[in-house]
């Protein structure tokens, strides 16, 4: 019998314990379809927790239901709620009484011997007593319950706080890109008269642009952010709530006295004398009254909590849909920025070429020159040293306009490469920035 294992479940929705005894390596799913059978919850609407507030693991055998060791093995309760449900709210029966107790609450003024008034009030103390524990047994369910919700805000917290890291960062980058992609669209429009030009790229520039403004949308989480502080707020005023802490000093108390009652009675002689259940009965009826004021503030506090938990497991996938979106709009920035300096380092590639070709054609054309002027004035066919005639000599204007002609250019490249030093530099602080 002691290597039996027995597992108790208290239906949270009807206030009633189910028992099972566990089969050698059953399953979890195996005993929650028994535990379909039995209360009508189907296993997808099944929620089993630890008093911790632990959901029992479908990846490990039922027996993790049971604890080690003799001790408290017989009273250690899992706790079973239907997910398809936040609001509970009975009708709870309390546990029915006996024939002999349900005869002497009938009537309270009957005589009865003191042997068998003996009897009949050790099972009121007992009942008593038992309306007491059901509503110990209940209270862990609700404070499983709040474990339960309270693990679930834990990791509601944790994913918010992912969520506005990394929309700081995405609002980070966006203005940095804005600055960027306005500052290179200024310098681009001023060269464009004596340097590169690319209606392509710059239609893509403000492509970029536009595209980075509609990824700020990704950044606004405002709406999330009211909702999980809102929510927030609702926990803890739920955990501040006196319905949060144990309400039942009045049982304790009537159960104290229905004791201190019966042993005033089991003190008296066993002799002829008979007796009511005046006292006795009175208890009884203050008792039930009390556990049903009691019940109905816990299990109203029960809806509260199971409603806050499923506005939890509402917001997580809105969480992470609006996660996914700042990664990609996050993404999407990254990899325009970058097509931007491919673009720009290209443009380098060709400004450079053409100032190579352009300082190749004015030496060539400074080595014409040159050589027309060492060969000037030219020497006759009959090899005589007379030189030419005035009237056959260019004239000087000619020279003159030719030589302003090439240093005109020179002094264009030279500006064109000044202007485009200046903007690689510009460039290179942007991105070491």
């Amino acid at each position: 019998v002691l290597f039996l294992q027995i597992v108790h479940i208290l239906n949270m929705t009807s206030a009633k314990i189910v028992s099972f005894l566990l089969h050698p390596e059953e399953s979890l799913h195996s005993l929650q379809n028994r535990i379909e059978f039995e209360t009508g919850i189907s296993t997808g609407n099944q929620e089993l927790l630890l008093e911790t507030g632990i959901c029992l693991d479908p990846r490990k055998p039922a027996s993790q239901c049971v604890i080690d060791g003799v001790r408290g093995w017989d009273s250690y309760m899992v706790y079973l709620f239907d997910k398809s449900k936040t609001v509970y709210d009975g009708p709870f029966a309390s546990r029915s009484l006996s024939d002999c107790v349900n005869y002497i609450v009938q009537d309270s003024k009957i005589q009865l011997p003191i042997p068998q008034l003996r009897k009949v009030w050790a099972e009121a103390v007992h009942y008593v007593i038992g309306l007491k524990e059901d509503y110990s047994r209940l209270f862990q369910g609700q404070r499983a319950a709040m474990l339960s919700l309270l693990r679930y805000n834990a990791n509601l917290i944790k994913m918010k706080n992912n969520m506005v890291s990394a929309s700081q960062q995405l609002k980070a980058k966006l203005e940095f890109f804005h600055q960027s992609i306005r500052l290179d669209l200024e310098r681009y429009s001023d060269q464009m008269a004596y340097g590169i030009s690319s209606e392509k790229m710059l239609k893509a520039w403000k492509e970029m642009e536009e595209k980075a403004s509609q990824c700020a949308q990704a950044e606004d989480i405002g709406y999330l952010d009211e909702q999980i502080m809102a929510l927030h707020t609702e926990i803890v005023e739920l955990q501040k709530s006196p319905y949060a802490r144990r309400q039942g000093e009045v049982m304790e108390s009537l159960e104290q006295r229905a004791i201190d009652l019966y042993k005033q009675l089991k003190t008296r002689p066993p002799d002829h004398a008979y007796s009511d259940s005046t006292d006795m009965v009175k208890i009884i009826v203050q008792t039930v009254q009390s556990q049903d004021r009691v019940l109905k503030e816990l299990f109203g506090h029960l809806s509260k909590l199971l409603g806050c938990k499923q506005k939890i497991i509402d917001l997580l996938p809105e969480i992470e849909v609006a996660l996914n979106n700042i990664k990609e709009a996050d993404n999407s920035v990254m990899q325009m920025q970058g097509k931007r300096q491919r673009e720009i380092w290209h443009l380098l590639k060709i400004a450079c070429t053409q100032s190579s070709s352009r300082s190749l054609v004015s030496s060539s054309l400074e080595g014409t020159a040159s050589t027309a002027a060492a060969t000037w004035p030219p020497q006759s066919s009959s090899g005589n040293a007379a030189p030419h005639p005035l009237s056959s000599l260019a004239a000087p204007e000619d020279g003159e306009s030719f030589a302003d002609v090439i240093r005109e250019n020179v002094n264009y490249l030279e500006l064109f490469s000044s202007i485009l030093q200046e903007v690689k530099q510009e460039q290179n602080s942007m991105m070491v920035s």
